[in-house]
């Protein structure tokens, strides 16, 4: 069992790793980061716009990052913020050249998608975005709530078994 979760996380962070290196050599073309790219086409899949709130819960990044990114995205001339009195409760709209900065980032990432899951079928795709999905919403869980205790104490130093795992967790 530790081997496959071992081989399935270095799975994910490869993943990652190439996935960060493709945006990042796509956006650089724009003079932005990698990490942009997904804060684009979140925005760009809610033609109505979102608050900088949903983008950071949406994407996954704390209120620092989101104004930071949408700061640069503002410059660039790719996003606009409608009025509202709080700057932080304006929805964030694209702009039509944001829009078609993000629609050609659209097409490459569906090029790259399609590229990297050559030999899988659809029911194969299917069934393992599903099952990454249901993976990932269990380590979200995993992580709030922390892992269960098992009936053995933690190895004290200088020690080297390792405790057994709850009888609740299986392979």
């Amino acid at each position: 069992m530790l081997e496959r979760f071992e081989k399935f996380t270095n799975c994910i962070y490869e993943l990652q790793r190439c996935w960060n290196r493709i945006a990042a050599d796509e956006m650089e073309f724009y003079g932005l980061k990698g990490s942009h790219a997904i804060y684009l086409v979140s925005i760009y899949r809610r033609p109505e716009g979102v608050t900088a709130k949903q983008l950071g819960a949406l994407c996954g990044r704390d209120k620092a990052d989101i104004s930071r990114a949408v700061a640069v995205l503002e410059t660039k001339g790719m996003l606009k913020k409608q009025a509202d009195d709080n700057r932080y409760r304006a929805r964030l709209v694209l702009t039509e050249y944001g829009r078609a900065v993000t629609e050609s980032i659209v097409k490459k990432a569906l090029i790259a998608e399609q590229i990297a899951g050559n030999g899988l079928s659809e029911e194969d795709r299917s069934c393992l975005y599903r099952t990454l999905s249901t993976v990932c919403r269990n380590m979200r869980d995993l992580c709030e709530s922390g892992i269960p205790q098992t009936n053995e104490a933690r190895v004290e130093e200088g020690g080297s078994s390792i405790a057994a795992l709850p009888n609740t967790i299986t392979t």
